[in-house]
């Protein structure tokens, strides 16, 4: 666990909000887990309009999830809202059984609160002025005491978990291909040991290899470190591949919350299992199964 410069009790869970389509077989079992993300009757209002409004979400630990929904339905604010980059209308958000959203962004003890999650954003936001080393160093000389020499061990050891090899570490992001860049990403994401990582279309401009590459690393990294990964992608073939849960958004609030299969087989919601069961949906569907076989 890293360290800051400045320096709960466990939440109950949210009872299921009315309408949310949810089954009781999980991935995971729940009964032994304490939530690391919940979100209580959740309202966000801006511009004339709610964007959400009584949106309920309880999410577990050590586990991928992808959030899905209509273009403008908030996903994105869902995130930005946890993260703490705007604030809510009304309701709570909780992060490992602590409420977030009544602290200001300023004070001191958010920066502790904020080193559980990190966020790599669509396009990777690398300094372009800062080698790649640099870049993953960036957020350690920010937010904890360590040494100089400390920090680069450390910014060495996330790249080469996210596959950079040592001769890319002191080029600039533009000297790199898309892909590298985005492992890079990944690196500065992870760099401060955060509990929670969400990833904003993270396959987006990747050719179909190195998208592949890419799923793999981020189920192989959310298993050796056993992450909470969030992701917001309409990639079917990522969440095929790698998700354990999906989140769909609509009517301002969730309202599906449960595995790929039963996502892929829920006619009630006509949107949802369009989105599943269209030809690119049926496509990936396949590659993944045939995926799978090809393991046995």
């Amino acid at each position: 666990m890293v360290m800051f410069k400045n320096s709960a009790k466990a939440a109950p869970e949210v009872p299921q909000a009315p309408g949310v389509k949810m089954s009781t077989a999980k991935v995971a079992d729940n009964s032994t887990n304490k939530p690391i993300i919940e979100v209580r009757s959740l309202g966000t209002y801006f511009s004339g309009l709610w964007v959400h409004k009584n949106l309920n979400l309880t999410i577990y630990p050590n586990r991928i999830i992808t959030i899905i929904g209509a273009s403008g339905c908030g996903k994105t604010t869902l995130v930005r809202e946890i993260l703490m980059l705007q604030s809510i209308t009304e309701g709570e958000i909780l992060l490992a059984g602590e409420e977030i959203s009544k602290y200001n962004i300023e004070d001191a003890n958010t920066k502790l609160v904020l080193s559980q999650v990190g966020m790599m954003f669509q396009q990777g936001a690398l300094f372009s002025s800062m080698t790649i080393i640099e870049n993953v160093m960036f957020p350690l000389q920010e937010y904890t005491d360590f040494s100089k020499q400390t920090i680069l061990e450390m910014a060495i050891l996330k790249l080469k978990l996210a596959g950079l090899s040592d001769d890319a570490y002191f080029k600039y992001p533009k000297e790199i291909s898309p892909g590298m860049q985005k492992r890079v990403a990944l690196a500065r994401t992870l760099a401060l040991d955060p509990k929670v990582v969400f990833l904003d279309e993270p396959t987006a401009g990747l050719d179909p290899n190195s998208a592949s590459d890419f799923d793999e690393l981020i189920s192989n990294l959310q298993q050796q470190l056993g992450l909470t990964v969030i992701m917001i992608t309409h990639d079917l073939d990522s969440i095929w591949s790698i998700s354990d849960e999906i989140v769909y958004l609509g009517e301002k609030r969730v309202l599906f919350h449960d595995t790929v299969i039963k996502a892929a087989e829920c006619k009630e919601i006509p949107e949802l299992y369009k989105y599943f069961n269209g030809p690119r949906g049926k496509l990936a569907k396949v590659a993944r199964i045939n995926s799978v076989s090809n393991q046995f």
